[in-house]
């Protein structure tokens, strides 16, 4: 069996891994594959969740994941319509 000696990993391998609650526009925009200036858009007209914290913008993980299954069944409702006849 092979053990490993956690004296002797780098500082990061040896802590636990902080979940991530929050992105700022970069990581949002690539997360959800927009530009980031159509984030700014979005953001702006309100269609996209997000919370400032004085200057800061942040995107909640869980809010941007449940906005995309809305946004993902609205578009499924809307493609059913023009199958129905």
């Amino acid at each position: 069996m092979i053990s490993v000696d956690s004296a002797k990993l780098p500082p990061a391998q040896n802590k636990p891994e902080t979940p991530c609650l929050s992105m700022r526009r970069r990581e949002a925009a690539a997360a959800i594959g927009v530009s980031v200036g159509e984030l700014d858009t979005w953001t702006k007209k309100g269609i996209i969740p997000c919370v400032r914290i004085g200057k800061v913008i942040l995107y909640p993980v869980t809010a941007i994941q449940d906005w995309l299954e809305k946004q993902a069944q609205q578009g499924a409702a809307a493609d059913d319509k023009f199958i129905e006849k």
